[in-house]
């Protein structure tokens, strides 16, 4: 196992505020956010048997990714990332070495629904329009499943 090396990180949550486009000196869109994830721990004094904290994970994401990030959602929006853990290390104008531990997305989707995540409020949703992982793959879309509006409708 000495050639062993996995990268692979999900991460669900809300972002902690709204994505800001930018570009690079090349013309590449990249954005930078933050999500809150809950986790759950057990406190010293037992007094709170199932207390919860927020983590608040750094991501970036790039190119389409990064503009699909910035289009469809906003800060509030339930969010899941696939991606991988990246390390950076840079000098600041002072000297100091400074490092940064962010999830580089190459996946980002919707946990909401349309209504939920704002998205039916004047916000067109044309998963087309861009090549990064949308609501739903293309292949269920493909296959001619339907969708079932509610459970009362299921044959069994």
């Amino acid at each position: 196992m000495s050639n062993f090396n996995f990268n692979k990180v999900i991460i669900a949550g809300r972002l902690t505020a709204d994505p800001e486009l930018k570009q690079t000196p090349n013309g590449i869109s990249v954005t930078s956010f933050s999500v809150a994830v809950n986790r759950k721990y057990q406190s010293k004094n037992d007094s709170q048997p199932n207390a919860q904290q927020a983590d608040f994970i750094n991501v970036v994401a790039w190119r389409s990714t990064a503009d699909f990030v910035a289009r469809y959602f906003k800060k509030g929006s339930s969010i899941c990332v696939v991606g991988s853990i990246q390390t950076r290390t840079w000098t600041d104008q002072n000297g100091q070495k400074r490092y940064a531990t962010e999830v580089v997305a190459d996946e980002v989707n919707f946990v909401d629904s349309k209504a939920e995540s704002g998205a039916s409020q004047g916000v067109p949703y044309t998963p087309d329009a861009y090549t990064a992982p949308a609501y739903s793959s293309p292949a269920s879309v493909a296959s001619g499943f339907e969708e079932i509006k509610s459970d009362d409708d299921l044959p069994f």
